[in-house]
């Protein structure tokens, strides 16, 4: 089980790289890939075709429904739909890709794309909404939710799949989405091989409340979650990563890294 970091930029795309977006991939027990891609944010969808066949992706897990995690939803819809040897105009037999999100997510996205059709977009996605007591399996992978604060609805999102490090056991990647500190990201954390944290604050400036971690709350939840591996992401390019990585440290004893555009971590 491996997570390619497709795009990392907080709230919005940056200079460096496009906004949140992570493929997570595992092969199953005949040899096939499977990728689950959480969130699709602003610049993402390019970035990601060096990653993944569009077409080969077999579900996408959204945490919440702010722009920076799912405007590319609208070119993926695009390339599904219009690609002149694969897409759904010129092959009707390709089944609509699983779209997992909060409730609204099929409202969302069509406001966002222009759409008066709903049979059109359901032609090339499957909306599913979450629900936090319920397991949803997507090939070797497990996926659940946890709600987070945030200022919408927004989740955790927490992966269970094949260990690339452990044969024949279990790894799991737990991803923040956007959340300030809360009881729902520890419970969603707890255990996690790799806890992929958002700290797009920064402790004694960013005094808003509800909206972001820091990276120092980041390391508090990773800590009282007993996490093994922290990496930082969701961060603004008007912030010095460094900052953030400081104060997780200063909040958690276990390894701790930047996310950056393209990076893979096996589990």
């Amino acid at each position: 089980m491996r997570l390619v970091v497709v795009g990392c930029a907080g709230s919005f795309a940056g200079p460096d790289g496009p906004a949140s977006s992570y493929a997570v991939q595992a092969e199953d027990g005949s040899g096939h890939t499977w990728t689950t891609v959480l969130d699709l944010g602003n610049g993402s969808l390019g970035a990601l075709q060096r990653v993944v066949d569009p077409f080969e992706v077999d579900a996408v897990a959204l945490s919440h429904l702010h722009p920076d995690h799912v405007a590319d939803l609208c070119g993926l819809y695009v390339y599904r739909k219009y690609h002149p040897g694969r897409g759904v105009v010129r092959d009707p037999g390709l089944g609509p890709l699983a779209v997992w999100g909060p409730p609204g997510t099929e409202a969302r996205i069509a406001e966002a794309y222009g759409s008066h059709d709903d049979e059109d977009l359901r032609s090339v996605f499957a909306f599913r909404t979450w629900a936090p007591e319920r397991q949803v399996r997507v090939g070797p992978f497990v996926v659940e939710v946890v709600p987070v604060r945030h200022p919408v609805e927004a989740y955790a999102i927490r992966v269970t799949g094949p260990s690339s490090e452990r044969p024949g056991e279990q790894a799991t990647l737990v991803y923040s989405g956007d959340t300030d500190a809360c009881a729902g990201l520890v419970e969603a954390a707890r255990g996690a091989d790799l806890f992929l944290c958002e700290a797009a604050f920064q402790e004694g400036r960013d005094l808003v409340d509800g909206i972001h971690l820091t990276g120092y709350r980041a390391g508090r939840a990773a800590h009282a979650a007993g996490a093994r591996r922290l990496v930082l992401t969701h961060l603004p390019a008007w912030n010095d990563p460094q900052v953030a990585l400081a104060e997780a440290t200063a909040a958690y004893a276990g390894p701790v890294e930047l996310a950056a555009p393209g990076a893979t971590y096996t589990l």
